[in-house]
This record gives structure tokens, C-alpha cells and sequence, in this order.
């Protein structure tokens, strides 16, 4: 190798999630729960869908129970009953399977972990004051996403609301939340609704990209980000138009799972710092919320550091130039406007929600935060 081709600074990954793709991998599920005994988080709708009868059937003696009212968007409020009797219920098995969406996943990893006693309040305060929450008992993970969009299959990450007393988002992520094994079955995201299928999706191509303009960005997370953006924006609008469509489902699948490959080493970055106000102010769902702003983002980015314009290039083909309108057109055709008045949020509003944002922890991510 010569000094000219050899990189300048050295990067480093790190991922530990083993993780299981393709058509039928939910029959791995007995291998990785092993003789440990199971307990199974998900969504209500999951029973009536088959998916819980399945993990049931799978496990057999091994699930020690079955917790499936989790709810969209985890709500400190509903949360703290359900944590002290998870704790009560199942402290002695060892391993939870989170089976949905990001709510469940998310659920799921706010349960694992505790101190010395059962109340949710204990980890709250401890996020709420800024702090990093110390676990005395933990639980393993296994995940199995339903969408293709969360990436928290192969994340630390959780995202717990206090939407009626501080209305603010709190951030778990901790050395113990970050799943022991993942599998990513395309063949569970079949009877998603058209709208959950268009919300995941962007929300995968809003992790992608912000993986991209990130402080803590790396030519490793750069490869599956530039990937998974491309491959997103080409497989949601035909996935849109055929969602029945396993082959497309597949592509979605894997888009995403690389979306989240990325992000899980950069973290978010300012879109997504945008988004949480935008979902608790508003009401827009996550994936509108962390996406419709992508090309505004994308112009304050390009020109701030060659590298990542040039890592930007790679997802529209090289014109770098022309990125924002094509994003624009891409989001506009799949119905979303790019607007903040599209949404009720005034130009004062909007404004300040940027300033905001890139004040807090994620739009500090955000390679414009620091220029």
C-alpha cells in the first residue's frame, strides 16, 4: 500500500448484536433462547396477526409468560406499572424477545435493566437528571423487528416519553441494552399497513443519511449508510405500490438493517433532534417527523466538510449539487411535504425547534453543530 492510498486516521466499529436475515429466520429462535427461560415483549396486535402463537410454538416450556401491551411510543406513565411487575413476575428468567416495532424493542430495553428495587422512577430520575443509570440486574435480548425501519434490533438504544408532565424524550442507552442476538425475518413485515411500511422506511433513510453528516461518522459506517440510502430510496416506492411483495419486502428489510448497522456506531444526528418536538408538539408520527426535514438538513451540510460531501455524493449518483431537489421529489412523491407550515408549525415556531435541536445531544451529532 502505498501512503498515498492508506487512510489518515484509523477508525474503529463496534457492533456485538449476532444477527440472523432472511425468509424464515424466526425458526433461530429456539437455538438462541437455548435452556433459558423466555419471556416475550410485544404489541396487542401481534396475537391476532400469529406472530405470538409462533414464538409460542417455538419456545414451548421455555416462555415463562407473555407481556403484549405495549403501546406506540413507550409513555413513562404506562410504563412504570409494567416495569415493577416484570421485575416481580419474571426476575428470575434470563432472557427477554422483543417481537414488533421500535415501541416494543424499545419497551423491551427499558425492562432489562434495573437497580435494587422495582420502581421505574428509579431509572427516570436518573435520566431525567442527565446521568447515566447504573444497573445491579440485568436480562439478555434477543430482538425480532417487525417494520423495516427501526434499526433498534441492532442498537443500545431506547426512546422512553414523558409526554404529560416534562413533554420531553428521554434516551436509554447503556453497555447492557444492546441486544444479544437479532433476527430479521422480512416474512413478519407482510401485513404491515401501507402507512407503518412508508413511516418505517423513511425512518430508515433518515438513519442512513444521518449517519452520514455526523461528527462521529467512519469510512465502516459510511459503507453500510451509503448503502442503505440508496437502496431505501429505490426499494419504498415500488415496496408502496406492491406491498405484498416479499421480494421488496426482503429489500426493505435489509436496507434498513444496514441503516441501523450504521447509525448504531454514529448516533443520530439533527433531523432526528428536529423530529421529537415535532412528535410531541404535533403528533407526527416518528417517521414523517425525522424525515420531512431531510433536505433542509441536507443543505446546511453540504459545504461544511469535503469528506462527507463527498461520502453524500455516492446515495445521488454524484451530483451532490442537485442532492436537496432530489430528495425533495422523492419525499413529495411518496405524499410527504417538506414543509415545516405543512404541519401547523409557524416560521417563529420553527425556527427556534432548530436552534433547539441543535443545541441537544443529537443535533450536536449534526457535522453543521460544530462548524
Amino acid at each position: 500500500m502505498t501512503e498515498r492510498s492508506r487512510s489518515p486516521e484509523i477508525s474503529s466499529f463496534h457492533n456485538p448484536v449476532d444477527v440472523h436475515f432472511g425468509d424464515g429466520a424466526l425458526a433461530q429462535l429456539p437455538a438462541l433462547v437455548g435452556q433459558r427461560r423466555a419471556v416475550l415483549v410485544t404489541m396487542p396486535e401481534a396475537r391476532a396477526l400469529g406472530m405470538t402463537g409462533q414464538v409460542e410454538a417455538l419456545l414451548g416450556g421455555q416462555l415463562a409468560g407473555v407481556i403484549d401491551q405495549v403501546s406506540p411510543n413507550p409513555d413513562v406513565r404506562e410504563l412504570a406499572p409494567m416495569y415493577g411487575d416484570f421485575w416481580r413476575r419474571y426476575g428470575q428468567c434470563e432472557v427477554i424477545v422483543a417481537l414488533g416495532g421500535g415501541s416494543a424493542l424499545d419497551t423491551a430495553k427499558l425492562l432489562m435493566v434495573a437497580g435494587d428495587d422495582d420502581r421505574f422512577s428509579t431509572l427516570v430520575d436518573a435520566l431525567d437528571a442527565g446521568g447515566s443509570f447504573k444497573p445491579t440486574r440485568t436480562k439478555r435480548l434477543i430482538t425480532i423487528p417487525t417494520t423495516a425501519g427501526t434499526g433498534s434490533e441492532v442498537t443500545p438504544w431506547a426512546t422512553l416519553w414523558d409526554r404529560h408532565v416534562k413533554r420531553k424524550k428521554y434516551s436509554l442507552h447503556l453497555p447492557e441494552t444492546w441486544p444479544e442476538a437479532a433476527i430479521v425475518d422480512p416474512r413478519l413485515t407482510r401485513s404491515l399497513p401501507r402507512s407503518v411500511t412508508l413511516q418505517s422506511g423513511l425512518d430508515a433513510l433518515s438513519h442512513a443519511l444521518e449517519a452520514i453528516w455526523n461528527v462521529n461518522a467512519n469510512p465502516i459506517s459510511d459503507t453500510f449508510a451509503v448503502t442503505a440510502a440508496r437502496d431505501m430510496m429505490c426499494v419504498l416506492p415500488l415496496l408502496m405500490a406492491s406491498p405484498g411483495d416479499i421480494g421488496l419486502r426482503r429489500d426493505a428489510a435489509l436496507a434498513a438493517l444496514r441503516a441501523g448497522m450504521a447509525f448504531s456506531n454514529t448516533k443520530t444526528a439533527l433531523a432526528h433532534s428536529i423530529s421529537y418536538d415535532m412528535t410531541i408538539r404535533h403528533g407526527l408520527p416518528h417517521g414523517i417527523a425525522c424525515s420531512f426535514t431531510l433536505p433542509a438538513v441536507m443543505r446546511l451540510a453540504i459545504g461544511r466538510r469535503a469528506d462527507r460531501d463527498a461520502v453524500l455524493a455516492q446515495v445521488f449518483d454524484g451530483d451532490i449539487a442537485g442532492a436537496p431537489e432530489k430528495l425533495t421529489a422523492f419525499l413529495n412523491g411518496l405524499g410527504v411535504a417538506t414543509e415545516f407550515a405543512a404541519y401547523g408549525v409557524t416560521e417563529l415556531e420553527s425556527t427556534a425547534m432548530i436552534a433547539a435541536a441543535l443545541d441537544g445531544p443529537r443535533g450536536r451529532n449534526f457535522i453543521g453543530a460544530t462548524a
